[in-house]
């Protein structure tokens, strides 16, 4: 090979890696906002539920769990961080859950989602 050819190909090979990292996308985030921890069950059928549609928690999508130790009191504060955090969706337990999002989460550009009371 001449040199110019040598020098185009290790120029080509050290890019290579800032164009897969380019194309990798930062994994979805979900909240989960509910006042009072929610049953065993119900986060594993949720789990579940994302497994169906490909989705696994801590390999291609995270889920952010925020709940209070039952009053409603600081489920705004839980939802603004939510939102801080810049999830994709927030699944909201409850009807105060829902009223807390919906305070602080733009619904115009993403989903608000309200889950079932449990």
């Amino acid at each position: 090979m001449r040199r110019r050819e040598i020098i185009a190909l290790l120029g080509g090979a050290a890019a290579w890696p800032l164009a897969v990292q380019a194309q990798q996308r930062a994994m979805p985030v979900i909240g989960f906002l509910r006042a009072g921890q929610p049953p065993r069950a119900w986060v594993e059928g949720f789990r579940q539920g994302l497994r169906q549609w490909g989705y696994v928690d801590r390999q291609n999508v995270a889920v952010e769990f925020r709940y209070t130790d039952g009053s409603v009191d600081q489920l705004q504060e839980l939802a603004e961080e939510l939102v801080r955090l810049g999830v994709a969706a927030i699944l909201a337990s409850g009807a105060p859950a829902a009223l807390a999002a919906k305070k602080y989460y733009d619904v115009g550009a993403r989903h608000l989602c309200r889950g079932p009371s449990a």
